[in-house]
């Protein structure tokens, strides 16, 4: 069943806005750990405490979320938190000569980048049917790829002509993000919507609440520890990392929309739990691969963990489309994610400290050692998962998602 025009004009806007976020975090993260390395000349220990104040907006982010559903709906939200991130990227780049000031404008990105993360699924959902979020919120992940792509791209050209030109880079990011908040104010979807709940806790989200901790762990392990394996045991340049990012998005622009119809297809349980495992190797391999492969094998397996690891990032979404089966109230989705980000950063916040402790004391490998035991209880988390019957039909292989179908009241 093809969109009607409304409804492909808005999903055009929210694609285009969510490829130009793509490109202005694409940049961000290509070049943070070497702009932190090489300018600030952070160790592995105050690279951890980093993620504090870092994480400390998402950790804030369900009463955040709560103030701005007074005024604003979701798409300008959105917009919000775009130039929030373009200011943090202008600060970093040109405004951060000490410490202070760095954590400060690390900060104020990190308030548009959470921000976002909370009303981006929300607005995919939106403009999605009953059985087919996994495909739209793909679709969406698969055009944050190919926004990921033009960033680290320019990071690349960039870097291999002029060297790592810093305040360029974070720049350009902030150009993107300008970019991005201008389409997300276009967006009419859920003009004629009731407002967002401001806070919402219900024991029935209970297990939603547990895997959103859980993706906070894997979060920073791909985020922090994975990237400063690679730049601070084995001196990978940013060059190299961008480059990494690129291969990764390039894959998930066509793998992205494809683990989208894998989660309609076999469901949240299976996929999450098949995530844990996956999640596990990546952690046994950053772990070993220097002692168990010579060089410069044991680098190009880590490069492949990277890269799997960043393609497997985009089954987040599957809480997403868990939390829309599992709600009492539609108005519960974007203030129940906002929770979950709040969940996740409150094990993001001090998973990084004491991992960057554990780091700095006992090695690299016991970090990761410690986040495989914590897959391992993931996956048995996972497999509890229940969808209740009737919730969400089946998605046909095949069909075109249209607007959102929420459940017959006899189903709820």
């Amino acid at each position: 069943m093809s969109l009607p025009t409304d409804h492909r004009r808005e999903l055009i806007h929210l694609l285009f806005a969510t490829l130009f976020f793509g490109a202005a975090s694409g940049i961000f993260t290509a070049s943070l750990n070497n702009y932190l390395a090489e300018v600030h000349h952070l160790g592995a220990e105050a690279r951890g405490w980093l993620e504090f104040p870092r994480e400390l907006p998402g950790f804030l982010l369900a009463g955040t979320m709560a103030l701005l559903a007074i005024r604003l709906r979701e798409s300008q939200m959105a917009a919000v938190a775009m130039v929030f991130s373009a200011a943090g990227a202008v600060g970093l780049g040109h405004l951060a000569p000490s410490t202070t000031l760095l954590v400060l404008w690390i900060a104020v990105w990190s308030l548009g980048d959470h921000i976002l993360f909370a009303v981006d699924g929300p607005l995919g959902l939106k403009l999605a049917r009953s059985g087919g979020e996994g495909r739209r919120l793909g679709q969406l992940g698969g055009a944050r790829n190919l926004g990921t792509i033009l960033g680290v791209g320019v990071v690349f050209l960039l870097a291999r002509l002029m060297g790592d030109v810093f305040p360029l880079f974070f720049l350009i990011a902030a150009g993107f993000a300008l970019v991005s908040a201008l389409l997300y104010l276009t967006l009419k979807v859920g003009r004629g919507d009731p407002r967002s709940k401001r806070l919402v806790y219900r024991k029935e989200y209970s297990l939603f609440y547990a895997i959103s901790a859980l993706f906070g762990i894997r979060k920073q392990i791909f985020l922090v520890f994975g990237a400063w394996v690679l730049v601070s045991i084995h001196g990978v340049p940013v060059s190299t990392i961008a480059l990494l990012y690129f291969i990764s998005s390039t894959l998930g622009v066509v793998l992205r929309p494809l683990l989208g119809d894998v989660i309609d297809w076999f469901g949240e349980r299976v996929v999450l739990a098949v995530d844990e495992l996956f999640l596990l190797l990546v952690c046994l391999t950053y772990a070993f691969a220097s002692d168990l492969l010579p060089e410069p094998w044991d680098l190009r397996v880590l490069y492949g963990a990277y890269i799997l690891d960043y393609i497997l990032f985009a089954l987040r979404v599957a809480r997403t489309t868990y939390l829309k089966k599992i709600v009492k109230d539609p108005s519960d989705i974007t203030p129940s994610i906002s929770l979950g980000i709040t969940i996740d950063h409150a094990v993001a916040m001090s998973l990084p400290v004491l991992s960057g402790y554990v780091w700095e004391v006992w090695g690299f490998r016991w970090v990761f050692l410690i986040a495989a035991a914590i897959a391992v209880a993931g996956f048995f988390i996972c497999l509890r998962i229940r969808v209740p019957q009737g919730r969400s039909a089946p998605c046909r292989i095949g069909e075109e998602s249209g607007t959102v179908q929420h459940p017959d009241p006899e189903e709820r």
